[in-house]
């Protein structure tokens, strides 16, 4: 049997993924993603192996994520992929990037609650259940938000809207 800090380092992929998908930006989402480690091993005693190492990980990740929004109040802009630096003359791996790029920046002109549950079940294959208990929303504003993630993800990459511009009115 595997012992905790085995099976912590074989999520550290998982964490980063998700990580990226909450800050976009590399450097603040390798922090988040350390500041998680670091609470995971000093709270080990919390985990039960019945429970899910991933699901808990998660949750610890998601509760730093929104603790840091709310200390700092906003989040930053990560870097736009470069398509050029990318690019040598190959077309097939321009167009790959330049789809790439398009679908970075359809997937951060999500709201942040979209992204996370999009990332989460599409990505990370967490159950809606899973989902729900990560972001503390019930599952059908999993299932909600989901739907909708897909739906402005789907729009945005087809070029019917700008997802960076759109506010909701009341």
């Amino acid at each position: 049997m595997k012992g905790f800090e085995s099976l912590l380092i074989e999520e550290i992929p998982a964490l980063r993924r998700y990580a990226r998908a909450l800050c976009r930006d590399f450097s603040q989402a390798d922090d988040l993603v350390q500041e998680c480690l670091v609470r995971a091993v000093s709270r080990r005693r919390l985990w039960s192996r019945g429970r899910g190492l991933r699901p808990w990980l998660f949750t610890l990740l998601h509760n730093l994520f929104v603790d840091g929004l709310r200390r700092h109040d906003a989040l930053r802009v990560g870097e736009e992929i470069d398509v050029d630096s990318f690019a040598s003359g190959a077309d097939e791996a321009a167009e790959l990037l330049a789809t790439l790029s398009d679908f970075e920046q359809a997937l951060h002109g999500l709201s942040t609650e979209q992204r996370e549950v999009l990332v989460l079940v599409g990505v990370e294959q967490l159950s809606y259940r899973q989902v729900a208990k990560v972001t503390d929303v019930p599952i059908g504003t999993v299932m909600s938000r989901l739907a909708r993630a897909r739906e402005r993800l789907a729009t945005s990459l087809e070029g019917e809207i700008k997802l960076t511009n759109i506010k909701r009115v009341k």
